[in-house]
């Protein structure tokens, strides 16, 4: 009698998966673990920042290696994808909902005052589309995270985020030094500068670093109105995807530059990782997590995007970087002044 035996693929197809990913994982971590570790030394700047910076800089002086590329990807695409889902975990929608109603009207005001100017400037710079969308998510919503999760959807070029966070960690900085001593100028209460920081700076350590600086009401409450500005990821992914798919449906001349020119997949209506991050919001809204579980989903949130961008610090070109110039780095300050001077109008209204 002949003995049948399972195909040798499908033995090996598991562990041949994650041989082919260790090489770029390996990487990853070579670039991820030392940035990680300075973050918690410069809060301030963060370790996600300090990763796709150290990428950026590995690219510099040696390309990625063939071997490396399917780790690295897999990195740049499902582990940043799970950092957004575990970004769920830390919001609560009944504590956002307490105090975010109140903050919702500047919210919605600095949201479509940042869209719009984005709208007019990527046309008046001639800059590409997915630069121009990446800068204003990060600006408008909540820094790297949003970029990240705005990648997730439209797969953009790894040249496009790196600039985009080095532009919004830029004018985050600016923020963090210059808007405390303009609170105390401008007479805002604890509140009112809660308000301001909660609304206008991006990354959460930065938003804690200001709001302490000016006082521990100030802290508390800019914490929670940066919380209710993080959920705005859901209907900015949705509204993305959903555009994504018809550019897909309508082919390349749909589109322009270099982006429109490369073939797109036709993913699913509403992205399962934004499904995934609504299904983290509920189970950390009905309490059944405890204390310390926040914690260590926090850490492994902020591992999992520090990795991610690592990845895409590491795979990204900076010949292209360099040929966008300065025009992205005009984008982002004018998206900044927006929205400062919007959340700023609508508290003096």
């Amino acid at each position: 009698m002949e003995t049948r035996t399972a195909p040798p693929d499908a033995k090996r197809r598991l562990p041949g998966r994650a041989a082919a990913l260790l090489p770029g994982a390996l990487a990853v971590s070579a670039v991820a673990l030392p940035a990680t570790l300075l973050g918690g030394l410069v809060p301030v700047v963060g370790a996600p920042v300090l990763a796709v910076v150290g990428g950026l800089l590995v690219s510099l002086r040696r390309p990625l290696a063939p071997a490396a590329a399917p780790g690295v990807s897999f990195t740049a695409r499902q582990v940043l994808q799970a950092s957004v889902v575990l970004l769920g975990t830390g919001l609560s929608a009944s504590e956002v909902a307490a105090a975010g109603l109140r903050s919702l009207p500047v919210l919605l005001a600095t949201l479509s005052a940042t869209f719009i100017v984005a709208w007019v400037m990527v046309r008046a710079l001639h800059l590409r589309r997915d630069l121009g969308v990446l800068i204003s998510v990060g600006t408008a919503i909540c820094g790297a995270s949003a970029i990240a999760a705005t990648d997730a959807v439209i797969d953009a070029e790894e040249a496009d985020v790196s600039y985009a966070i080095a532009t919004i960690f830029a004018f985050n900085v600016v923020a963090v030094l210059t808007y405390p001593t303009l609170g105390h100028l401008l007479g805002l209460s604890q509140h009112g500068f809660g308000l301001l920081a909660g609304t206008a700076i991006n990354d959460m350590s930065s938003v804690v670093a200001a709001t302490t600086i000016y006082g521990h009401a100030a802290a508390a409450y800019g914490v929670v109105v940066k919380l209710t500005r993080t959920l705005a990821i859901v209907p900015i992914t949705l509204v993305l995807a959903t555009w994504r798919r018809r550019r897909a449906g309508a082919g390349p001349a749909a589109g322009t530059g270099d982006a429109a020119a490369r073939p797109r997949r036709r993913g699913p209506a509403v992205p399962m990782f934004v499904l995934w991050f609504l299904v983290a919001v509920a189970i950390s809204s009905t309490g059944v997590v405890p204390g310390w579980g926040h914690h260590v989903l926090g850490d492994l949130s902020t591992w999992a995007i520090t990795a991610a961008l690592a990845a895409i610090g590491l795979s990204a070109r900076p010949a292209q970087m360099r040929a966008a110039g300065g025009r992205p780095m005009l984008l982002g300050m004018a998206l900044w002044a927006t929205v400062g001077l919007t959340s700023l109008a609508c508290q003096l209204l």
